[in-house]
């Protein structure tokens, strides 16, 4: 089954966020690898099974202590750790944190439906059992304003570990590629994704570039004006037709329609 869902992330403040130390160049399907530590916020969300972890989404930094990922991400039969400053996930590079996670500070959003994807909501966050350690290669993502709505084509970034075409490998090295956004508007129209997609959604390729299974939960990137990266969205599902269909761009849940919700739980927990 084809899973992409992405969780929206509210913004941590107008400093110690989005500034990689860095600078990311402008494989997700069809993307590159990425320069190593250029999304400093993002994670690796991994399982245990027999005593060995596992790769299973992305994810995003947004405080010291908490991730953002997508609800379709977390299962509550599994076991959970978070890397942070992770890079080429086939060798040990120095930078890695690796944090355990206990099931009780896991938070789903409670709309989140795992039979009604196109219903939306599929945000979760993770509270990490400690601080993580910020520095030159693991720093927090910014949260964009609440409400706010990028333009067509506005070009972002996808990042992840998803596998490099439908039904290919999961790559080593962190991979990315450019995104650009398709509108509500246009995502909406018949020949699009129609009404499978909601307000609180957004839509970014359509083309050969796309997210594929094991980059769920992870961020879609965007610079704003004032030179900083925003997590606008939660990397939330594909087409059942393949990652990079054309006319079915990736969907990712519409972080700054979240921030009440992600300011809510990180307030009283």
């Amino acid at each position: 089954m084809w899973r992409f869902f992405i969780p929206l992330l509210l913004a941590v403040g107008a400093h110690g966020c989005g500034e990689p130390a860095y600078t990311p160049l402008g494989r997700v399907v069809n993307g590159e690898d990425a320069v190593p530590y250029s999304w400093p916020w993002q994670i690796s969300l991994q399982y245990e099974s027999n005593g060995q972890f596992y790769h299973t989404c992305g994810g995003s930094l947004i405080a010291p202590n908490w991730v953002m990922t997508a609800g379709h991400c977390i299962s509550s039969s599994l076991q959970y750790k978070v890397v942070l400053g992770e890079y080429d996930r086939s060798a040990a590079e120095g930078a890695e944190q690796h944090i355990p996670v206990n099931s009780e500070d896991i938070f789903v959003h409670p709309g989140w439906n795992s039979n009604c994807v196109s219903c939306g909501n599929d945000v979760a966050l993770i509270k990490l059992s400690r601080t993580a350690v910020l520095n030159d290669k693991v720093q927090l993502g910014c949260l964009p304003p609440r409400g706010e709505l990028l333009p067509n084509d506005y070009p972002c970034f996808i990042s992840g570990w998803g596998r490099l075409y439908t039904g290919g490998p999961l790559p080593s090295k962190l991979q990315q590629a450019v995104l650009p956004v398709v509108d509500h508007a246009h995502c909406t129209q018949p020949t699009w994704w129609g009404t499978t997609v909601k307000e609180t959604m957004v839509c970014a390729g359509g083309d050969i570039r796309a997210g594929c299974n094991g980059d769920s939960g992870g961020p879609l990137n965007c610079q704003a004006a004032d030179g900083r990266w925003y997590v606008h969205g939660v990397t939330s599902f594909v087409s059942a037709w393949g990652c990079n269909t054309l006319r079915k761009p990736t969907v990712f849940t519409r972080v700054s329609a979240f921030n009440s919700w992600i300011e809510e739980m990180m307030a009283s927990n």
